[in-house]
């Protein structure tokens, strides 16, 4: 646990760094899909590259559940540098972010049912408000935290993926 501590907020300082700046270069550029992509990818990028660091200090071998446990924990000390500083940019910096960026992943999801070839005019107002609210209720505090749990989920799948990466056995100790 130890030793994914330093990664993780590496890690976490590094996505916050990004996101600050696409807040400041466009606000909008937070709500948009491919950010999120964006930054899953120079998460698992910089994961690859600590967690060989880490694999190299320890030995040049590792387990797959050492190496699970590495990215898990730094995934989840990134998250918790991550959602401190969303809260410190949502409730702080700028309290009417929230609200834009609710709006825009509002639109987003019409345009993104549209693109499936449903109608979101064909849905009752009550419906359309409804997933207005839900889209708004997930940039509130509590909506925030939530979000974290879930991603935790997501974090334990990744972690999966990079410990099967990351692993090497000692082939020399086979007989």
């Amino acid at each position: 646990m130890q030793a994914a501590v330093k990664p993780g907020l590496t890690i976490g300082l590094i996505s916050l760094a990004i996101t600050y700046l696409a807040y400041f270069i466009d606000s909008s550029l937070l709500a948009s899909g491919w950010f999120g992509l964006v930054s899953l990818v120079i998460m698992a990028v910089l994961l690859i590259y600590f967690g060989t660091q880490y694999r190299t200090e320890i030995g040049g071998f590792m387990t797959f559940g050492t190496a699970f446990n590495f990215s898990f924990i730094a995934m989840i000390i990134s998250g918790i540098v991550g959602l401190i500083g969303m809260l410190l940019l949502y409730q702080v910096i700028d309290p009417s972010l929230p609200q834009l960026l609710a709006d825009e992943a509002f639109q987003t999801s019409l345009k993104t049912m549209e693109s499936f070839g449903a109608n979101p005019d064909a849905l009752p107002p009550a419906q359309l408000e409804e997933m207005r609210k839900a889209t708004a209720d997930s940039f509130t505090v509590i909506g925030q935290i939530k979000g974290f749990g879930f991603l935790l989920i997501f974090y334990a799948l990744v972690a999966l993926i990079l410990g099967a990466i990351l692993k090497k056995r000692d082939k020399s100790l086979d007989f």
